[in-house]
């Protein structure tokens, strides 16, 4: 079952299990009303026929709501998007899950956990944050050199959540040594975008974008900067 929007209307997949009863999600809907002309935005669900076919959109969009109906799918929908080229942005849970398949399948972590779905992991290089920043706003930095600070630049910006974890500091350095980019920091969240280079876009952010298009701002820099690279 192809996802191929045609050669006039490139088409973004946001892969996810949606459920209006979230906030996060409601956004995400008023985001794709705010693409502009000849691109089209859609969901799908993890546990769908059409997931295992993501890698023929023109590009993916890891949304929140983990842990999500099938995981499995959603690991090889992100490193197909890491070595294929395709555009891709995680935002929370998609950040968690980006950072984790980097660590298995780059770093050679074979045992990378996620402390939601395994508290009792060995090897937690996402854990639970300091403090619950859920439906928190915090200041949020771009890391001077990287592509997220070309993007916002020097001033701190305010970056919505509704999250519990994030990429544990102990991991960060051994993660950075294989190019992984740590591209966004703020207070409670430590770690807040990560990102690589070479690659035409691959950006995962713990903050959420998207926050604000129920109100009808404009598309945030990091969801424009996604879709131009579309």
């Amino acid at each position: 079952m192809s996802i191929s929007a045609g050669a006039s209307m490139k088409q973004i997949v946001l892969l996810g299990d949606r459920n209006t009863s979230y906030l996060t999600h409601r956004e995400l809907d008023a985001a794709l009303k705010l693409l502009p002309p000849g691109i089209q935005g859609r969901w799908v669900g993890t546990d769908s026929a059409e997931a295992a076919h993501v890698s023929d959109a023109d590009g993916l969009w890891l949304v929140p709501g983990s842990p999500y109906r099938d995981d499995a799918v959603v690991y090889a929908a992100i490193a197909k998007a890491r070595t294929s080229g395709q555009p891709f942005l995680g935002t929370c849970a998609g950040f968690q899950y980006a950072v984790l398949e980097f660590a298995r399948n780059v770093v050679g972590i074979a045992d990378a956990d996620h402390a939601e779905t395994n508290p009792g992991g060995r090897t937690l290089v996402i854990d639970r944050l300091s403090c619950s920043l859920e439906a928190k706003e915090r200041d949020v930095t771009a890391v001077p050199g990287s592509r997220m600070h070309a993007l916002c630049g020097n001033a701190p910006f305010r970056g919505f959540h509704w999250c519990n974890f994030g990429l544990a500091p102990a991991y960060v350095e051994r993660l950075a040594s294989h190019g992984l980019i740590v591209s966004a920091r703020a207070d409670d969240a430590g770690a807040e975008a990560i990102e690589l280079a070479g690659h035409r876009f691959f950006m995962a952010t713990l903050f959420q974008p998207q926050i604000g298009s129920l109100e009808g701002r404009p598309l945030h820099p990091v969801v424009r900067a996604f879709v131009d690279a579309v």
